[in-house]
């Protein structure tokens, strides 16, 4: 993978008591040099609102610094979270990480 991406992979359940942690982390990998960061779900087992709010407010910190944010391997429960927010209008989701994998780095 190339260094100009950074996969992060939260685990567990995503909700307020995880949001600063989580957008601390987003932070540490945007320092890190990154353009793009990947945020795989693949081990999240539940996200509430105050998890999707944190990852929005990623979104347009990362947005703000020329960093694009990518989401992969959500569940079903994310995903009818993000369909009812309208928040997969707004992200880029990929299935999985190889799906990502294919689409994004034949462009880099």
């Amino acid at each position: 993978m190339s260094p100009l991406i950074k996969v992060f992979q939260p685990s567990g359940i995503l909700d307020a008591s995880e949001s600063q942690e989580f957008r601390q982390e987003i932070t540490e990998i945007a320092d890190s040099g990154a353009k793009i960061v990947l945020v795989d779900f693949q081990n999240v087992t539940f996200m509430d609102s105050s998890g999707l709010g944190a990852l929005v407010l990623a979104f347009k910190a990362l947005r703000a610094a020329d960093i694009k944010l990518v989401i992969c391997s959500i569940n079903e429960q994310v995903r009818i979270l993000f369909e009812l927010t309208g928040m997969d209008k707004v992200f880029e989701i990929f299935p999985s990480q190889e799906e990502f994998n294919q689409n994004v780095l034949s462009i880099i």
